[in-house]
């Protein structure tokens, strides 16, 4: 199980990450741009995902990922906190980072 709080601490800890109230939810982004999104009281949160990646976690365990509302037709995520393992959520998170991270900040990102 993982809390919200450990799940938004996985994403500030990542480079130039910050958190915005937004449509009445805790967005993380890099910049403006948005990787990822929960409510503190929800059981579950979003991460942004490529169509392929979606398509491999929910075919994979479809207990702990589904479609988002609104956004998961661009590939993101909805995973339920209770189920998924921390270290694949660890995983999902920095990979949405990436997805909107600019290519100097990636390669400083990996060169450490």
């Amino acid at each position: 199980m993982v809390t919200f709080d450990q799940f938004k601490a996985m994403a500030l800890g990542l480079p130039q990450t910050h958190e915005e109230p937004t449509w009445e939810e805790v967005t993380l982004r890099l910049g403006k741009k948005i990787f990822a999104m929960g409510r503190p009281e929800s059981p579950s949160v979003c991460v942004k995902a490529s169509k392929e990646d979606q398509a491999e976690l929910l075919a994979a365990a479809p207990e702990v990922y589904s479609m988002a509302p609104y956004v998961g037709r661009h590939g993101w995520v909805l995973v339920d906190l209770e189920r998924v393992d921390p270290d694949e959520l660890h995983d999902l998170v920095t990979d949405a980072w990436r997805s909107v991270a600019p290519k100097k900040l990636l390669r400083d990102f990996d060169a450490e």
